[in-house]
């Protein structure tokens, strides 16, 4: 769903520049706290500071979209809720008008995230639950995709390995309730797009991700030294992977809006116990990305107030 429409402005050049009632300070700007309708019939009341938002404020679209929260500079920076027309929420912090630093979003489909965000982006360290089912994402995210060490924790089983790409890669096991686990490892099978444009040479294969199932052993319990030493791992891992997003940054001249994130992902392989699990945790293996996407266009628009 978009929200196009549903920027914040206050445009001093329309016929109409609206109606302003509050504070204003010897140049006769807005301070203090005020209520204003703007000329496209948004309201926003809360705080000023030398003629633009700036402290605690209510802005309403009139498409029912509202923040409630901090600006800064007519941004919205620090704590803030953000509801949006479909009814979907997020609740945590904000930097110039990016969702980032820890927040939750509640999606429309009652999914929930909670983590770290950077540029409107799950990034960082957060879990996604699916709500039709209680499964949990647990682990780390670069740029909207699951990317690191991780775990998929389901009703009475988990795996736990690493992540690429949003995908299960490499080493990795099974965890059971009953009392067994199998290591394994997944390894990454492409396979051309059937609806692939004649003239699409650079088009991303499909990859699939396929499960090559060890044997099934009784839980290990790690020693202090084996958990110290699997700690240290994923420090390297994690600090290999900043490096690299760093790296990646700098080269690339991009704007965020731009990178989208996939909406769906290819079945993983379980375990032939759970074969007829698995098909039910197919619907669950993408987390509620098209909305976050579409809505970023929203928040990054605010021009000056008028006078």
């Amino acid at each position: 769903m978009s929200d196009l429409g549903s920027d914040e402005m206050e445009d001093e050049q329309h016929p109409y520049i609206g109606e302003y009632e509050g504070g204003r300070n010897e140049n006769d700007e807005r301070h203090g706290f005020g209520k204003a309708t703007l000329a496209n019939q948004d309201t926003y009341e809360g705080m000023y500071e030398k003629g633009k938002r700036n402290g605690q404020g209510t802005y309403r679209f009139r498409n029912g979209a509202r923040y409630i929260g901090e600006y800064a500079q007519n941004q919205k920076h620090g704590q803030g809720t953000f509801i949006y027309p479909d009814g979907s929420k997020y609740e945590g912090n904000w930097v110039k008008d990016q969702r980032c630093g820890f927040g939750k979003y509640t999606y429309v489909n009652a999914d929930t995230y909670e983590g770290e965000w950077q540029d409107h982006l799950r990034h960082g360290q957060g879990t996604y639950t699916y709500a039709q089912t209680g499964t949990k994402y647990v682990g780390r995210w670069v740029r909207g995709k699951r990317e690191g060490h991780g775990e998929l924790i389901h009703a009475n089983h988990k795996y736990v390995g690493v992540f690429k790409e949003d995908k299960p890669l490499g080493k990795g096991k099974y965890v059971f309730d009953i009392g067994c686990e199998q290591h394994g490892e997944y390894i990454h099978i492409e396979q051309e797009k059937e609806d692939k444009a004649a003239d699409d040479e650079e088009a991303s294969p499909n990859v699939t991700p396929k499960w090559n199932a060890g044997q099934v052993t009784a839980i290990h319990l790690q020693t202090e030294e084996e958990e110290r030493a699997e700690e240290e791992s994923q420090g390297e891992q994690q600090s290999e992977e900043q490096q690299g997003e760093q790296q990646g940054e700098q080269q690339s001249e991009q704007p965020s809006e731009q990178q989208q994130e996939p909406t769906t992902e290819s079945k993983e392989e379980k375990p032939a116990e759970e074969q007829q699990e698995g098909q039910n945790e197919e619907k669950e293996a993408e987390p509620e990305q098209t909305q976050e996407e579409e809505k970023t266009e929203e928040t990054t628009q605010e021009q000056a107030d008028e006078d």
